[in-house]
Formats: structure tokens, sequence, C-alpha cells
């Protein structure tokens, strides 16, 4: 209560109004607030940027495909394998990430570090482009991938500590809407700036690569500083409001699998199957679109960014819309249905991709929505965690070994095949979304209910719960009543009848044992 008292504005409770508006403290304008919405804006805008980086620089490969086979020389499978490192590190990172910014660095400490990992890895990348090393820029990829997935973690967790309450899923929707930003913005210029290189060294080859992979690094420079920057104010802000440092929350209790449903380990598949369908085609859309649709370089990365695109304005609106409606099962069965539709579309017919594409952007934008927060339906609070950490480890593992094999099957088979291997991956997950209507059915859970019916649901379990400490209280008093006295006790409170002075860590109901050492 203190802190959202301290980070909302307008209510009622605020700490020290006298000593936060001191011109000692600097907060003489309400820009230099930390309570006030200009504040408050400020610390948002330097949050979204926080991950921008990140985003633009993770498919830097995806935008530069033709160039990285070409100045690298190296087939599809070795290519793919920039994202597989990428996704090694997080297969383990995803369990600890959280503890490291809780237990070990720290809120503010542990952004700076995470975007410090990227920003290197990312520059051992374009060395590695430079002298024509790729077992370099493999490394630098692991690099990479240990600070990106750890930054978004760092990322909502400073929007939890600035923005508790209601505002904090528009945070998070505009969080989601800069990174697909960073995304787009990565797709439409890498090609450009790889183009202003060539020309500027008069030719094209892996230098012309390093060079252009340098430029992108300050995309990682520039949310390096805005992590000072955020780190800077949020230490002005505890000293000012007297406000703890934010914590993720997230307790990874690895013995906790043992007690994770059916249906949890049902929307793990349905996850796998789902992005691995997406994020790899992304990663090798760009020449397909090329050889298949005699698309311009140019067109291809701007329809291959598309999914990113769409994703950026209605992530909101659908969430918005899935926690108005609920039935969250008929949602991520229709997302699964239309990708399907979008791929089988790409690989059988001719007709104008962008058709496809917008479908998946869509499909892929409401899935997001409504399969993540499932999570929270069917496991208790304290193994939101855990449940949530193993969920992004899968994931990562899944995309570590699909990246090899889709590369692997488009060297050998071509893209036809290759989307067929995507199609069979929906249909996974199809069959997995269907199970689990029917568990959730059978078990009477509350995935596929209204929302209306969930809050009603959500309010008879609070009761049940709240009910159930009241009746475990009273046992506890009654036990304690009833319990009887020792000897020990007995005499005390005898003496104390008598109006003798007993010391004052002498209790008239507890055994003689636990001062045994003071009756020496």
């Amino acid at each position: 209560m203190e802190e959202r008292e301290a980070l909302l504005p307008g209510e009622a409770g605020e700490p020290d109004r006298e000593s936060v508006d001191r011109p000692s403290q600097g907060c003489a304008t309400a820009l230099g607030d930390p309570r006030r919405w200009p504040h408050r804006f400020v610390v948002l805008a330097l949050m979204c940027f926080l991950g921008f980086g990140s985003y633009f620089c993770y498919d830097n490969p995806a935008a530069l495909q033709t160039q990285f086979l070409s100045d690298m020389k190296i087939n599809t499978v070795t290519f793919m394998e920039l994202y597989a490192w990428y996704s090694w590190p997080n297969v383990v990172l995803c369990f600890f990430g959280g503890f490291l910014l809780d237990k070990v660095f720290g809120i503010r400490l542990g952004t700076i570090i995470f975007s410090l990992f990227v920003c290197v890895g990312q520059v051992i990348v374009a060395t590695g482009a430079l002298l024509n090393a790729f077992w370099l820029m493999e490394l630098g990829r692991f690099v990479f991938g240990i600070g990106g997935e750890s930054l978004a973690v760092a990322q909502n967790t400073y929007a939890v500590s600035w923005f508790k309450g209601k505002e904090l899923n528009f945070v998070f929707g505009l969080q989601l809407s800069m990174a697909r930003l960073g995304s787009t913005v990565n797709m439409n210029i890498m090609g450009w700036i790889y183009a202003r290189a060539a020309k500027m060294l008069g030719s094209m080859s892996y230098s012309t690569l390093g060079i252009s992979l340098m430029i992108a690094t300050s995309t990682c420079v520039f949310s390096l500083l805005c992590a000072l920057a955020i780190a800077y104010l949020d230490k002005r802000a505890e000293r000012i409001l007297n406000k703890d440092q934010g914590k993720t929350g997230d307790v990874v209790k690895l013995k906790d699998v043992k007690d994770f449903p059916l249906s949890l380990w049902l929307i793990f598949l349905i996850c796998v199957f789902y992005y691995v369908a997406v994020f790899p085609f992304i990663g090798l859309g760009k020449v397909f679109f090329v050889e298949k649709f005699n698309f311009s370089l140019k067109q291809a990365s701007l329809i291959n960014s598309i999914v990113y695109i769409i994703s950026a304005p209605a992530s909101p609106i659908l969430g918005f819309l899935v926690d108005k409606v609920g039935k969250n099962i008929f949602w991520v069965m229709g997302s699964v249905l239309i990708t399907l539709a979008a791929h089988m579309m790409l690989a059988f017919t001719f007709w104008n991709p962008w058709i496809a594409m917008c479908l998946l952007g869509i499909s892929y934008s409401l899935l997001a929505c409504a399969l993540w927060p499932m999570v929270a339906f069917v496991v208790p609070e304290h193994q939101l965690g855990t449940a949530y950490g193993f969920m992004q480890s899968i994931q990562n593992l899944g995309l570590a070994v699909i990246a090899i094999a889709a590369g692997s099957i488009l060297d050998s088979k071509g893209y036809l095949f290759l989307e067929v291997f995507f199609c069979a991956c929906l249909c996974v997950a199809l069959i997995a979304v269907v199970v689990l209507y029917f568990v959730d059915l059978l078990s009477e859970g509350d995935l596929n209910v209204t929302s209306w019916n969930r809050l009603k649901l959500q309010a008879v379990a609070a009761a049940e719960a709240e009910k159930e400490e009241r009746i475990r209280q009273q046992q506890v008093e009654d036990l304690a009543r009833i319990q009887p006295m020792s000897a020990f006790a007995v005499r005390n409170r005898y003496l104390s009848r008598l109006g003798a002075q007993l010391p004052e860590h002498y209790s008239l109901h507890v055994s003689a044992l636990a001062y045994r050492s003071i009756l020496k």
C-alpha cells in the first residue's frame, strides 16, 4: 500500500507531500515529482525503449538473410544456428532471471548488466562478420541471448514497480507495441543500411555486413543509456518516496513441476508447436517471398515484417477483447486455425501473400493475448513463477531445435516441404487445443468460461479460501486454550497471582524446556 500510495497520484494517504515538494529534493516542478504523471511519463518512455535495441538486433539475420548467406558463404542450416544460439542460454536462464534480479543484482544493477550483455553480444556478432569468423558471430549471439530475455523480465519488473494498479495493463501493452516497433524498424531499415555501407566500400562483402551490424549496435547502446537513466530515476524515487526496489515476485521452485496439472502441460505443448511455426518462418521468410512471389528485397522485407506491424497496435486491442469476453480456449483454437490457413495459402497457392501474412499477424497477436494468461487460471499463485519459467524454457528449447531443423529441411527439400512441416506443427498444436478443451470441460475448469462467470467463480473461491483461513485460525486458538499447562507454567501463574514479580522473559504458558538455560 505504501508503494501504491507513493506512485499512484490523486489517492488518499499520500506520503509527506511537503518532503517531496521541497526544492532541496529537486521536485519543484511536476516533471521532477515521481508521483506526478509528467515524471512517470518520462520513466515510461525509458521503460519502453529499454528493450528496443534487443528486439531490433534479434532479427538482424532475418532482415539481412540474403547478405548473410552470400557474404559469409554459409548454408541455411548454419544461418539458422544464429537463432538457435540465442535460444540455448534461455532454456536455463528463464528459471533464474527473476532470482538474479531479486536476490543477487537488484533490479537496477541487473538491468544494466543485462543491457551490457546485449551490447557486448551484438558487438561480438559484428566483429565476427568483420573478421569473416562465423564461430565468433555464434558466440556473440549466445552472449546476446544471455541478456535479451532477462532484460525483458527486468522491463516488466520496472513496470510493476512504477505502475501498479489500473495503468499496468496499458503499460504492458505499450511495452509490447514498442518491442514490435523495434522488430519492424529492423526489417525495413537494415537492408538500406547495408546498401549504403556497400556503396561506401564499393563492394558487397563480409566487411559490409560487419559494418551494417556494428551500426545496428547503436540501438543497443541507446537502450543501455535508457537503463542507466531509469536506474538513476528509480534510485531517486526510492530516496524521495521511501519506496523499495521493484521485485519480480516470481519464486521458481522446480519441485512444483510434479504438481502441474495436465491442462498446463497441454498449454506448454500449444505454446511450443505454435511459435515454432511463426518465428523460424519469419527468420527465413525474406528469401521465400523473393523466390516464390518474385518480390524485390525491399518488398520482401516489408511483407516479412507485417506480422510485427500488425501486432504493435492489435495486441492491446485484442487483449482488451479477450478480457471482456473470456472463452480463452476458443480464442486460442481460432488463432491456431487462422495461422494454419495462412501457412496453407503460402504453401499451396499463389494468392497475394499479403492476405496470408495479415492473417498471420492477427492470429499471432490474438494467441499471445489468450494463451499466456491461461497459466494463471490453472496453477496457484505461488507456482506462477515456476510455470511461466518452465513455459519460456520449453519455448526456447523448441525454437532452438526447430530453427536448425527448419534450415536443414529448406536446404534439402525446399520451401514447399518447409511449409508442410510448419503446417504439421500447427496440426499438433490444434490437437492439443482440442484435448485441452475436453480436459477443461471434464474437470469443470474455468479456462473456457465467459469473463463474467470467471469473475463469479473467482469471488466464490476467494470467499471459500477466506472461510477456510478463519476456521484454521479458530482451530489454532482453540488448541491453544485447551492445551495443558506444564508444571513450570502452573507455578509461574500461581506466583503471579500471589503478586510475585516474575522476569519479563518468563511466559505463563510455555514449557520449562524453553528456559532450561535460565534455570541452571
